[in-house]
């Protein structure tokens, strides 16, 4: 299989993740980067053996060697330059999140065409615990779904040894605080895992800025939450229970559940050591009876690996991505209207 002639816009640590699979994978081939950091283009540039650096991204989605990109830069600048991209014929990667509202996704499947299109946030569907999770679901084992749990905090620890980035937590530069950031990951998961036969119609939600005793842990002037806590409701009665913060004043702790008419199952999105899938049934005469439907470790490596792998192999093959342009745009709904109900305090509709 030919490789894809791949270039890469944004060469912060996410970008910089991208260049490395590229110089590693037979599927890919890493012609070219662009970041306006021109001395940071050409140091990743040098590291992993690619041949041109542009300090605009506009200049190299003209390189007529570059056939498709992956967006990694700050979503505020995102939308624009894949739709150059698509208007230039190249296949484009999106960064996490999408974009920064629904409408701006849209916009972008109204301008694919018949181009390859995606987003990051199917990264953590790249692990074999997700595959055997979904497989298991499909087979409707836990009758139809009730509730769908997600419970993840990150208590803060010591202050960062490292300025943090100043796109991370301001609404103008990322759409959002960690519910873009983590959110979407979170949301992709689920919906993934589940086949993305959920449709969620309504909202209620809460959000919260960093706790005053870790506001220097943050950017100065960032304005976006840094937890959040919502109830969505479906279509045919299943409720998405969900929450996740960070720099919290709270202990560690990731709890995710799936709970059907016949049965439950507890899995973790993130990867780690002896890992479980465990499947509760319930058995008339004998109550509920637990059995083990997968174990083993998963390392963060296949993370950053995935997206990029699975992107061009979607290109050569002629197949969606994991995350297609129509399924980011269920997530960024969610997301917009999580926003919503936070900020008008109510219930609000998915549109």
């Amino acid at each position: 299989m030919k490789p894809v002639w791949l270039g890469v816009i944004g060469c912060g640590v996410i970008g910089r993740r991208h260049v490395e699979t590229g110089a590693r994978s037979p599927l890919i081939d890493v012609v070219a980067v662009a970041d306006l950091r021109e001395e940071v283009a050409r140091e990743v540039a040098g590291q992993f053996g690619v041949g041109r650096v542009y300090a605009d991204g506009e200049d190299l989605l003209k390189d007529p060697e570059v056939e498709a990109v992956v967006l990694a830069l700050p979503a505020r600048w995102r939308t624009d330059l894949a739709l150059h991209a698509f208007a230039r014929g190249k296949h484009a990667l999106i960064e996490k999140p999408v974009a920064m509202n629904a409408g701006e996704v849209r916009r972008l499947i109204a301008a694919r065409g018949a181009l390859t299109a995606g987003c990051c946030s199917s990264r953590f569907r790249s692990f074999e615990s997700a595959r055997v999770v979904a497989e298991f679901l499909a087979t409707g084992a836990l009758g139809a779904l009730r509730t769908v749990h997600c419970r993840a905090l990150s208590g803060a620890g010591e202050p960062p040894r490292t300025p943090p980035p100043e796109w991370r937590l301001k609404k103008a530069l990322n759409g959002g605080g960690i519910m873009s950031n983590w959110g979407c990951y979170d949301l992709d998961y689920l919906l993934g895992i589940t086949g993305w036969s959920l449709r969620p119609r309504t909202v209620l939600a809460r959000t919260w800025a960093v706790p005053s005793p870790f506001e220097s842990y943050v950017a100065p002037g960032s304005d976006a939450e840094t937890h959040v806590s919502a109830l969505i409701l479906c279509e045919g009665g299943t409720a998405i229970a969900y929450e996740r913060g960070e720099f919290v004043s709270a202990g560690t702790e990731n709890a995710w559940e799936i709970v059907g008419e016949k049965g439950a199952l507890h899995l973790n999105m993130l990867p780690g050591q002896a890992r479980q899938v465990v499947h509760d049934e319930g058995v008339t005469g004998k109550g509920v009876v637990s059995r083990t439907v997968w174990e083993g470790q998963e390392e963060w490596g296949t993370v950053h690996t995935g997206p990029s792998q699975d992107f061009a192999g979607a290109i050569r093959e002629g197949r969606p991505p994991r995350t297609s342009l129509e399924q980011a745009l269920v997530v960024q709904q969610i997301t917009d209207a999580i926003y919503a109900s936070a900020e008008q305090g109510k219930a609000v509709d998915i549109m």
